[in-house]
């Protein structure tokens, strides 16, 4: 379902987005997909790629993925295993085959260009309410709500008074957030990048630094003397062990091997090992053939 803006508000908290922009324009991360001239497929692969990744990890990939698709078209036509192995360690690779689906559907629905609209953007495959605004601000520079872990924690600390937001966005979040958003397409945009830039590098989850901050004198939860969270606890995502780091070992050696028998995949535990390769086949990362695995 798509999302009809509230009518814009003033700022809330007075000059908060000018001074984040003036922050923005001297602080921000020289990242590619931000130059002039990246077209909005690029912006859209740049959003599918930092899901659950580190920008700093991305960049290097993005630059080296748009040199080879630079179009919706170029990697509708690529075979997947291609696909698959330019993902590389980027991780949780169901994003790669949702990036090509994408493609695809981009070159047969919208003549290959990507939609400026927000019904045509969430109905692309893979594209969810975050996505869809992103690429509505970044992309086309029109006033959407972009709300992701940043800009949720920023807007946490300096609206709520609290150190963390809840587990899952609510709606009363969502019109709250609203209420932030400047009512011009441009300056939406530039405040929806420099919240999230402020979340990245000043106002982090472990380590904020509040005496870099450019709005901690509007900053409740600083006013308030950082309480601590007291909701329920947030525990570290595992890895060790996981079924996630068994799929990535067969997936690394697939990208390395193009077929790979499972018995040549270091794992300790071969029941976890078989399980976690017919998973992969399941996902359609994989294709199970006479001895072992190859990549679809």
């Amino acid at each position: 379902m798509t999302s009809t803006p509230p009518a814009p508000h003033a700022d809330p908290a007075g000059d908060l987005a000018p001074r984040l922009a003036g922050w923005f324009s001297t602080a921000a991360r020289d990242l590619p997909w931000r130059a002039p001239g990246t077209t909005p497929w690029g912006v859209l692969v740049s959003e599918v790629m930092c899901q659950q990744t580190p920008a700093a990890r991305v960049a290097p990939l993005w630059e080296a993925w748009m040199s080879r698709w630079d179009t919706p078209a170029a990697l509708a036509e690529a075979p997947t295993s291609d696909v698959l192995r330019a993902w590389g360690r980027l991780g949780y690779p169901r994003r790669a085959l949702r990036l090509q689906e994408t493609a695809r559907a981009v070159v047969d629905l919208h003549a290959g260009e990507v939609p400026e609209d927000e019904a045509a953007l969430l109905a692309l495959p893979g594209v969810g309410r975050y996505t869809a605004a992103a690429v509505l601000a970044f992309a086309f520079g029109r006033r959407s709500l972009v709300l992701d872990t940043n800009i949720r924690r920023v807007l946490a600390r300096l609206d709520g008074g609290v150190e963390f937001p809840g587990a899952h966005e609510t709606a009363a979040e969502r019109r709250r957030a609203w209420e932030f958003v400047p009512p011009a397409d441009a300056d939406a945009a530039l405040w929806s990048v420099s919240v999230m830039e402020l979340g990245a590098l000043v106002c982090t989850a472990r380590s904020p630094r509040c005496g870099e901050c450019p709005v901690a004198g509007s900053c409740a939860w600083l006013a308030a003397g950082r309480p601590a969270w007291d909701g329920p606890e947030r525990r570290a995502q595992s890895w060790e062990g996981t079924d996630r780091q068994c799929r990535g070992r067969i997936m690394a050696a697939l990208r390395g091997h193009g077929e790979v028998r499972l018995s040549d995949v270091a794992w300790p535990d071969r029941d976890q090992l078989a399980a976690c390769a017919a998973s992969l086949v399941a996902d359609g990362l994989a294709v199970g053939v006479a001895k072992g695995l190859t990549l679809p």
